[in-house]
């Protein structure tokens, strides 16, 4: 664990060493600003409902952009075969590159804290089904780095991870609404799969212990098959 840890601090710091961390934080807090913002004042009700809904679909592009660099960039530099004679395992590299993401989400979602108490000045806002909404938003982000790490591990270019991570990452969050061409039968387990369907209780604020079941688990299994396919270079 304390290799792991180790990684995950060096990543972190590599974010905001870089102008990375800094340009995606800004264009995400602007864009879910102005989104948000602008159809609020358009309307009579203090919620973040709306805020809750628009983010998912940010993170399509947000979670790629932090998250394809981390493998593949070593993959391309050649420092991934260091790992081979240095004693760190395989999965403290995944796991510590995936915590630093998942740090770097956290940071953005808490600049966004402010809109939530700018949109309480205009009105009575329940905060307890903002706060839950804001874990499922975690959850849901959690689930598109895993998503993007492993498409990462698979190349060692930048911008084809980048590519991979946001076709698949917009193919979870939109498959539930193609149900409609599908045999009966396999309806259920396609829309079990979207995104969209487990993010509708984070976008009223609440949280299902089976949504939250549904996104660890898909973080388990990506990061398992990403941690297979670094561990695959061993074998070549």
């Amino acid at each position: 664990m304390r290799t792991t840890m180790a990684i995950c601090r060096r990543e972190f710091k590599a974010y905001f060493n870089s102008p990375v961390a800094y340009f995606v934080i800004a264009i995400f807090l602007v864009m879910v600003g102005v989104l948000f913002f602008i159809p609020f004042f358009s309307q009579d009700r203090v919620s973040m409902r709306d805020f809750f809904g628009l983010a998912p679909f940010l993170f399509v592009f947000f979670a790629p952009a932090i998250t394809m660099r981390l493998v593949a960039e070593e993959r391309r530099s050649g420092t991934i075969e260091m790992l081979i004679t240095m004693p760190v395992r395989d999965v403290d590299v995944i796991l510590g590159k995936y915590m630093a993401s998942v740090g770097l989400l956290a940071v953005a979602l808490a600049l966004t804290l402010p809109y939530a108490f700018t949109i309480a000045a205009f009105g009575p806002l329940d905060f307890g089904p903002v706060w839950g909404g804001y874990l499922g938003l975690l959850l849901a982000g959690a689930a598109y780095l895993a998503l993007g790490l492993l498409a990462s591990s698979l190349t060692e270019n930048q911008i084809v991870a980048f590519v991979v991570a946001l076709f698949l990452s917009m193919l979870f969050l939109m498959v539930d609404k193609f149900t409609i061409f599908l045999p009966a039968f396999l309806s259920p387990w396609v829309e079990y799969l979207g995104f969209g369907k487990h993010l509708d209780s984070a976008v009223r604020g609440l949280i299902d212990t089976r949504d939250v079941v549904f996104f660890l688990s898909f973080v388990v299994i990506c990061l398992f098959l990403a941690f297979r396919s670094l561990e695959s270079r061993r074998w070549r």
